[in-house]
């Protein structure tokens, strides 16, 4: 039998095989995007139920074969409980992990990419945060983790650091000031707060990430941005995103 391999992450995702058999999809520091079969776990009491459904997060101990691995127990560490009873926020759940699975690799590092999937489940779970604010921060976040964010930061007209920037362009996914807004063809007007938005959410530690709120037009403006973003740069429908209110 092979060696048992000790991994660290999220069930991004889990399914049915066979009569009583579960694959899952786990998302992991060691070994990045793996697939992972848990025989049995369908059976009742059967200790590999609770720790191989979506969400759960903790240490897997797997053994590897030759293209997928089989798990042997775990220690889950964070269940997310909070999340499993409220619909909507089921829903967002799955969102945010099928975009993991979208940008995860086998045998890549993914510990950015768990930590803040992690923190944006953790923000799911407090009330009194807006859920399409924490969508929009995690969109934007997941695409600038993976180097594909515009510079919200530059203008990209003339190139220089400037604190009046006043307009995104569609066309160009760049950011621009006042002098050089004519640049900006199929554009979208920026509140200042909406700039700072875009900038905290590219930028901020991600222990800060999910604490801040807008108003009602700041938000239409970050979602018209960053569905822009995300339309150009991820070239798959999301299921899950179907099911969000």
């Amino acid at each position: 039998m092979s060696d048992i391999t000790e991994v660290t992450g999220i069930v991004l995702s889990a399914m049915p095989v066979g009569e009583f058999d579960r694959r899952i999809v786990i998302l992991t520091k060691e070994r990045g995007k793996i697939a992972a079969f848990a025989k049995g776990a369908r059976r009742p009491n059967s200790p590999l139920t609770g720790i191989t459904r979506p969400f759960v997060f903790g240490t897997f101990q797997v053994y590897e074969g030759r293209t997928s691995y089989t798990i042997r127990q775990a220690n889950i560490t964070a269940y997310f409980e909070e999340i499993i009873s409220n619909f909507d926020a089921v829903c967002y759940a799955y969102y945010f992990a099928e975009l993991a699975d979208y940008y995860g690799r086998e045998n890549l590092d993914a510990s950015v990419m768990i930590n803040l999937l992690y923190a944006a489940l953790k923000a799911l779970g407090r009330k009194n945060l807006s859920k399409p604010l924490i969508r929009l921060t995690y969109e934007l976040r997941i695409i600038a983790i993976n180097g594909e964010s515009p510079d919200f930061f530059v203008c990209q007209g003339c190139g220089k650091e400037k604190e009046h920037l006043v307009s995104f362009s569609k066309s160009t996914l760049g950011i621009y000031c006042a002098d050089c807004a004519d640049y900006a063809h199929m554009s979208v007007k920026l509140e200042d707060s909406t700039v700072h938005a875009l900038q905290y959410i590219t930028g901020t530690p991600l222990n800060r990430l999910f604490s801040f709120a807008v108003n009602k037009n700041v938000l239409m403006q970050l979602m018209e941005v960053i569905t822009s973003v995300k339309e150009s740069v991820i070239d798959k429908k999301m299921k899950s995103f179907e099911m969000l209110s």
